[in-house]
C-alpha cells in the first residue's frame, strides 16, 4: 500500500498503484516522447512522490517496457479475438483490420508507443517489438495457412502484409483527420485484404 503525494493517508491496493503510475507514464511518453519525459513529471502526474514511484519501477526504462508489454498484450489480444470470432474467412480478414482500428481509438494513444516508439532502434526495445508483430503474424498465419494451400512461410509472409496493411492505414486514419468513419475506412480495407488473400488457392468455399 501506498500514500499519495499529497500526504492525505490515501491508500492504494499494489496493483492499483502500478496501472495508476502506468497509465500516468504513458501520457507522458505520448506527450513529450521517451527522452524528454522525466520520473519528476510522471510522479506528478500520478499524485505520488518519485520514492513511491521508484519502489514499483527501478528507473524510466522499466516504466517504458512494462507499458509496451501491457499495449502488446492489448493488441494481440484483439486480434486473437477477431482471427477466432467466426469461421469465415472474409469475416475474420475484416475483423483483423477493424482490430487494429479499434486499437488506434484507444484512449491515451497507446498505438504511438508500438507503432511509433522513438526508442525502435534501441535493441531492449525493437526486440520486444519485433516478438510482438512476428506473434500477431503468426496468429493470422495459422489462421490463413488452415484454409489455403500456402506453405506456413508463405502464410506468414502474407499475416505479415495483413497485420502491416492494417497498422498502416489505421494510423493514417486516426492521425490525419480523414474523413472516412472506422466503419467506412475497415470496408475499404478490409475489401483491399481480402481480395488480395480470396486470390489464394482454399480448402474450404470462398465468399466474394
Amino acid at each position: 500500500m501506498d500514500t499519495d503525494l499529497n500526504g492525505r493517508g490515501q491508500r492504494l491496493p499494489r496493483s492499483e498503484r502500478r496501472l495508476q503510475l502506468l497509465e500516468a507514464a504513458q501520457a507522458a511518453f505520448v506527450e513529450q516522447g521517451y527522452h524528454a519525459a522525466a520520473m519528476d513529471d510522471i510522479a506528478i502526474r500520478a499524485g505520488v512522490s518519485k520514492p513511491v514511484l521508484y519502489q514499483h519501477f527501478p528507473g524510466k526504462q522499466e516504466l517504458y517496457l512494462a507499458l509496451l508489454d501491457y499495449h502488446s498484450a492489448e493488441l494481440e489480444a484483439l486480434v486473437k479475438d477477431a482471427i477466432e470470432s467466426s469461421t469465415e474467412n472474409k469475416a475474420r480478414v475484416y475483423a483483423t483490420v477493424a482490430a487494429y482500428y479499434d486499437f488506434v481509438e484507444r484512449e491515451g494513444a497507446p498505438f504511438r508507443l508500438l507503432f511509433e516508439s522513438d526508442l525502435a532502434n534501441e535493441p531492449v526495445v525493437g526486440d520486444r517489438l519485433e516478438s510482438m508483430f512476428d506473434r500477431i503474424a503468426e496468429d493470422v498465419a495459422e489462421a490463413i495457412a488452415g484454409d489455403t494451400t500456402l506453405s506456413s512461410e508463405e502464410a506468414k509472409l502474407v499475416g505479415m502484409a495483413l497485420t502491416g496493411l492494417a497498422q498502416v492505414s489505421a494510423r493514417h486514419w486516426i492521425s490525419r483527420d480523414v474523413v472516412l468513419t472506422k466503419a467506412e475506412a475497415v470496408a475499404v480495407m478490409g475489401r483491399l485484404a481480402w481480395r488480395g488473400i480470396a486470390g489464394f488457392p482454399s480448402t474450404h468455399h470462398v465468399a466474394e
